[in-house]
Formats: C-alpha cells, sequence, structure tokens
C-alpha cells in the first residue's frame, strides 16, 4: 500500500484475522442500544418516529462501523486501542441512554456521546500515526469531515424536534456519505476505498457478530414480553412466533454468508472493493432485526383484533428490510441478485395489501400477520436450500 514504514499501532500481517474479545465485549453495548430503539419506536409508531428512530440508529452504526474499521486497521492487541475501544463503549452507552429522549431534553447527552467518542478516537490515532503520513492522513479526513458536520448536529439541540430531525438527518447522511467517497479534503484529497486495509476475514467477522447481538437483542425482548405476560394465550402464541422469526432470520442470514464466503477467494474480493458496501448492507439487515423486535412488543400487547396500517407495516416491515439488505449484500460480493429473496419481498409487499384493503379476515389480526411472514421467510429456507443441493454456489465471486 505504501512504501513508508509501518507504526506500530497498525495491524501488522500475517496476525490474527479474528475479533478479540474485547471486540466482542464492546459488541454487547449494542444489545441495549438495540433494545432502546425498539422500544421508542414501539411508543411513537409514526412516521416522524420511524424517520427520528432511523437518524438514531444510523448515528450508532456509524460508531461501532468505525469502531470495527478501528480494530480491522490497527492492532486491537494494544493497549491504546483496547482503551481507545472501551472509552467508546462508554460513549455509545451513553447515547443509548439518551435515545429515547434524543429528540427531547437529552439531545444534548446524545450529541455529546456522539462527538466525544470522534474525539477521542482521533486524538489517539493522528499522534499514533505520524511517522506514515499516508496512514495519518486517513485519520485526519475523518475528523475533518466530522469537524463539518459537528455544527448541525449541535445546531440540532437548541431548536425544536422538527428542526433537529431536518439537520440530524442532513448531519448523519454526510457522515455516512463523506467515507463512501473517501473523505475529500482540501489539501489531502481522499482516500481510495481498495487501499483501505481491510483484512477479509475480520471485518467479515465483524459483521457478523453485529448480526448475532441484534438477534440477542430480539431474544432478549421475546423473553422479558414472555415473562411479563402472564402466560395468556396471545402473548404465548406471539412470544413463539418470534421466537421462529429469529431462528428463520439466523438460518437465512448464515446458510447464505457461509456459502458466498467461505471459499477464501471471496474474502479478498471484499477486503479489495466491498469493505464499506458490507458494513452499508449489514445496516439494513440489522434495521429490519430492530424492526421485528419492535413488531413483536406491539404485537404480544395486542395479538388479536384489526391491524392499524402502522403496525402492519412494522410487522411485515421488519423481514422486508432484511430480505433487502440480503440481496444487496448478495449483490455487493457475488455481482448476482438474489431473486428468490426478492420475490420474498414481493410477497410481503401483496400481503401488506391483502391485509389493509382487503376483506375483513383473519389475515388483519397481527398474529395472523406475523406468522404469514414467518411463512414467506420459511419458504425462501426451503427453496434455496432445495436451489443449493441441485447446483453449487460459485467458488468466487466475478470481479467487475
Amino acid at each position: 500500500m505504501t512504501s513508508a514504514p509501518l507504526p506500530r499501532i497498525l495491524r501488522r500481517r500475517g496476525e490474527p484475522e479474528y475479533p478479540t474479545f474485547l471486540e466482542l465485549f464492546f459488541d454487547l453495548v449494542y444489545i441495549f442500544m438495540f433494545s432502546r430503539l425498539a422500544a421508542s419506536l414501539a411508543d411513537n409508531l409514526t412516521l416522524r418516529g420511524a424517520a427520528q428512530t432511523a437518524v438514531l440508529l444510523l448515528a450508532a452504526w456509524w460508531v461501532w462501523v468505525l469502531t470495527a474499521w478501528l480494530t480491522d486497521l490497527f492492532n486491537p492487541r494494544l493497549p491504546i486501542i483496547q482503551a481507545t475501544v472501551l472509552l467508546v463503549m462508554l460513549g455509545t452507552l451513553l447515547m443509548a441512554i439518551a435515545t429515547p429522549y434524543a429528540f427531547g431534553r437529552y439531545g444534548w447527552l446524545f450529541v455529546a456521546a456522539y462527538f466525544g467518542i470522534h474525539l477521542v478516537r482521533d486524538v489517539v490515532l493522528i499522534p499514533g500515526t505520524r511517522v506514515n503520513r499516508p496512514i495519518q492522513a486517513r485519520s485526519i479526513r475523518v475528523f475533518f469531515w466530522f469537524g463539518i458536520t459537528v455544527a448541525p448536529w449541535v445546531a440540532g439541540v437548541f431548536v425544536d424536534e422538527t428542526a433537529r430531525l431536518v439537520l440530524w438527518s442532513l448531519a448523519v447522511a454526510v457522515d455516512l456519505g463523506s467515507a463512501r467517497i473517501g473523505w475529500p479534503t482540501p489539501r489531502l484529497g481522499r482516500t481510495e476505498l481498495a487501499s483501505q486495509i481491510f483484512t477479509g476475514v475480520h471485518l467479515s467477522e465483524r459483521h457478523r457478530a453485529i448480526f448475532i447481538v441484534a438477534l440477542g437483542e430480539l431474544i432478549l425482548n421475546i423473553g422479558i414480553r414472555l415473562a411479563g405476560s402472564g402466560f395468556t394465550a396471545g402473548p404465548v402464541a406471539t412470544c413463539a412466533v418470534a421466537f421462529v422469526s429469529a431462528v428463520l432470520l439466523f438460518q437465512l442470514y448464515f446458510q447464505r454468508v457461509q456459502r458466498i464466503l467461505a471459499p477464501p477467494g471471496v474474502a479478498t474480493v471484499e477486503r479489495v472493493r466491498s469493505g464499506t458496501s458490507t458494513s452499508y448492507t449489514h445496516l439494513v439487515m440489522v434495521a429490519g432485526v430492530v424492526l421485528v423486535s419492535t413488531s413483536t412488543s406491539m404485537v404480544i400487547d395486542s395479538p388479536f383484533g384489526r391491524a392499524p396500517v402502522e403496525l402492519v407495516a412494522v410487522i411485515l416491515g421488519g423481514p422486508g428490510l432484511f430480505l433487502l439488505g440480503s440481496v444487496l449484500f448478495d449483490a455487493v460480493v457475488t455481482a448476482r441478485i438474489l431473486w428468490s429473496r426478492v420475490l420474498a419481498i414481493v410477497a410481503l409487499v401483496v400481503v401488506a395489501l391483502c391485509a389493509l384493503v382487503g376483506p375483513d379476515t383473519l389475515l388483519r389480526t397481527p398474529l395472523t400477520i406475523l406468522v404469514v411472514a414467518n411463512l414467506i421467510l420459511l419458504l425462501t429456507l426451503v427453496s434455496e436450500e432445495l436451489a443449493a443441493h441441485r447446483r453449487p454456489v460459485a467458488a468466487t465471486a466475478p470481479a467487475r
């Protein structure tokens, strides 16, 4: 990548590529974060509430992504990097605490924690890479762009809820978008995405870990809701169906990931051209799991009766977002469209239309819609398993 000496702070070639225990420990705070996001959306299931939750999820996700990239590029066994990860974990905990009130009285706490995280990281990385200017330039570019977005983030704290949503939406879009174009910075240029030190195996494992964390939050939510349900028929049935949802999401994710990432050649492809893209596609999948958790809470509270429009949207939107994210992930890694999951998304849309405009039948109850969504996921899983046994999956992804 460069002829300059590699600082000691960087991960060396040949070092273990799998996540350390500290990285997995860091992920635990996201169980709490996802739980707060799901609960916040359930309490305010409106278009405005969905937009607010999306902005907060994007900010939280961006912290996780930059931390995953941090331990992918830098040596996670160094005390200075470990201390940085722990401080980021503390900041993420504060963000999660503030999440339900971020568009109210605790907006300042959310923003302070968010930028405190970035400040701590860059204070460590910029001096730590001074002997290698190209590597140091990456951290300076990231710091430069956070300097740009600090204005709308901070300004949002001092305005009303609607203006805050607009300002924070702009800020988080710039945060994520600037990375996709390499953080172009005056006098430093931009970071070429192909030059980033994504090890392939490590980043893939980090993505798998955060998806498991999202499923863990779903399981936690199911358990808490069941324990407080009094074990009446409706909540018990809903929890059982939601548990099946978690199992199906797990199977759909890992069976496909194992098929397309297990061959050694694919990890190289992911490292070179899709390190950032796979992080974005996992965001969509994780958002889908958070929506499934939200819908579980709401259906447990009211499993029968006619489902309102917003509840239908969240029940079917969770699996739909997961499937969309998996289609995008597959397209990034293999350059192919996973048509079985596209058809499943279409089927979910058809179910939504039937539930909203069809005759007043059993399909309009929240629990029934949840069951039908599971049936679509199950049929998708079975069809892919049958197809995999009929023909082998390509060993490597085609070059672009």
